[in-house]
């Protein structure tokens, strides 16, 4: 059971990687052309919708498998613990 906590956490750690990378990829920077005649070209942040949807279903996923392991890492050590007293 410790061997899958720590596949799960591990799953969750690059899923979490996997989220900023792409959170990262998700903006972009654009030339935003001015309002009043005269005035200069101001710059805008413009965001990919699909990559902030891959952004959250891979923040949520990291969070389901973080706690998932550390909930199976957790029951796994104090059954350990519980056998070890009782030998």
């Amino acid at each position: 059971m410790i061997a899958r906590a720590l596949v799960e956490l591990t799953l969750a750690c690059a899923a979490l990687g996997g989220a900023g990378v792409s959170w990262l990829h998700a903006r972009h920077t654009v030339r935003v052309a001015p309002v009043v005649d005269g005035q200069p070209f101001t710059s805008g942040l413009v965001y990919d919708p699909q990559q902030l949807l891959l952004t959250m279903v891979l923040m949520t996923a990291a969070g389901v498998l973080a706690v998932a392991g550390f909930t199976r890492l957790r029951r796994s050590l104090s059954r350990s613990q519980r056998r070890s007293q009782t030998v």
